[in-house]
């Protein structure tokens, strides 16, 4: 143990009274709290706090729309209008990008594909929001339609990303294409943060997944399902006011 590391232990111990004495100065100095501001000082510093996240807010204006903006539709094959970006999607590999009008993406998004395909593709249809943190992984196709809501933390996938055979993933063997399957979102469907949307899944128009479930099979129209896996658990969810939700307990489709 090194002469600091010994005397910082000695500290946190308190072993003599010289030790115990550093220990309460260090404990007071990490506990400290400023007073309360008097109230004549609020208007003032209520304007440096506006002050604050004014100069944050417009800095991020700037660099959203003349820096990462730019940056991430020179990446995309053809992009609408009014694309907005929470940050620039890290993109990787050759896939083939088409962003639509009134796209958003809040925070980052990662967007990835591998060797195995020659031409995969990602479509966003318009006015699709995808939430921060979101992982889409395209060696095929992953396709959103118009009007799709994915929320933060999601997984959207078309393969696995390796072999299913052990004595494959350790040589580090390609994927076989019959292990990628595209997978389709439906308009006006909306995925719950940190479900997983697996490969060969298509998902309903309107359908709502709830959150951190797992869809290894095709969702129905306007149906919610949730679950890992998931499992509709309600038709005509979103459909038509006057006509109410349906319970079921029939699994999604495989």
């Amino acid at each position: 143990m090194s002469l600091f590391n010994s005397f910082v232990l000695k500290v946190h111990r308190g072993e003599t009274p010289f030790f115990r004495f550093l220990h309460v100065i260090a404990k007071s100095i990490l506990s400290f709290c400023p007073p309360r501001i008097p109230r004549f000082l609020k208007p003032l510093v209520r304007l440096f706090y506006e002050f604050h996240y004014f100069v944050i807010n417009a800095w991020r204006w700037l660099i959203h729309n003349f820096y990462a903006n730019p940056l991430f539709q020179s990446r995309c094959t053809t992009v609408g209008r009014n694309l907005r970006l929470g940050a620039i999607p890290y993109v990787s590999g050759h896939l083939d990008i088409h962003i639509g009008d009134d796209v958003q993406f809040n925070g980052q998004v990662d967007i990835l594909c591998g060797r195995f395909l020659d031409h995969p593709r990602l479509i966003v249809g318009n006015r699709c929001t995808v939430g921060g943190n979101t992982l889409i992984t395209a060696n095929q196709e992953v396709i959103l339609e118009d009007d799709v809501i994915v929320s933060y933390d999601c997984r959207i996938s078309d393969s696995d990303g390796h072999p299913r055979q052990a004595d494959l993933r350790a040589q580090k063997a390609p994927l076989h294409p019959r292990d990628i399957r595209p997978v389709r979102i439906g308009r006006y469907a909306w995925i719950g943060n940190g479900s997983h949307v697996m490969k060969g899944v298509t998902i309903g128009e309107g359908a709502i997944i709830g959150a951190n479930s797992v869809v290894i099979s095709d969702i129905p129209p306007y149906c919610l399902a949730l679950g890992n896996p998931a499992e509709v658990y309600f038709r005509n969810v979103g459909k038509k006011k006057s006509q109410p939700a349906q319970r079921t307990s029939v699994a999604p489709q495989e």
